[in-house]
């Protein structure tokens, strides 16, 4: 099965992709993952990417989608994928499309993960982590003590709360556009919600998937 995960920065894709590919026994794929495995790897797209970063520059979408494709055209994939931010954009989502299509395969479902905007806020806004050995925590104020080095506990520049409302204004502009585009092509869109406790999270979205 191959699934799209969707939602809101913030709304745990992060964490439910590798809990959700491992029910459905399929490996994961993330755009930074790949890109860093190309670099590593030293792929020719690897190297193409390279170039860009070391001038600076966004690697374009066809850098970015050419990695993919290469990665899930190897046997791991051949089952099946969860993909986790490789669409952020209408263009993004044409690519995998044509990708996909290349493949001979299709996209199985796109997996919504729906919450409020305030609740990301106050969810994001709640994360520090350790300055020290990089343990992260929920609910623990900045200059908190980690429980697991004694470092200083930091909230991150991208989780404060006035850095979260332009990370989602963002999203509204740029991303939340993608799901219209997914309807209007006839993709299958399973919508859940994001709130409560991580496994009961993931049970929701298996049980959606199911139907």
């Amino acid at each position: 099965m191959n699934v799209l995960l969707f939602g809101k920065p913030g709304a745990g894709k992060g964490t439910q992709a590798p809990r959700v590919a491992d029910a459905l026994g399929v490996p994961t794929l993330a755009t930074g993952d790949v890109l860093r495995n190309a670099l590593r790897e030293g792929t020719a797209l690897g190297l193409k990417a390279k170039a860009f970063m070391e001038r600076g520059d966004l690697v374009p979408d066809d850098v970015i989608l050419g990695i993919v494709a290469e990665t899930l055209a190897k046997a791991d994939y051949a089952r099946g994928v969860v993909l986790d931010g490789v669409v952020r954009t209408v263009p993004q989502a044409e690519g995998l499309d044509r990708v996909l299509a290349n493949l001979k395969r299709r996209l199985d479902a796109v997996l919504q993960f729906d919450i409020d905007s305030d609740d990301i806020v106050r969810r994001l806004s709640g994360r520090t982590v350790c300055e020290k050995c990089q343990t992260p925590y929920t609910g623990r104020e900045p200059g908190s003590r980690c429980d697991k080095c004694g470092g200083f506990l930091v909230r991150r520049k991208d989780d404060d709360p006035d850095a979260v409302r332009n990370r989602l204004t963002v999203y509204e502009k740029q991303t939340a556009p993608v799901l219209e585009w997914y309807e209007r092509h006839g993709a299958r869109i399973v919508t859940v919600s994001a709130v409560g406790d991580v496994a009961k999270v993931t049970t929701r979205a298996l049980k959606a998937l199911e139907r």
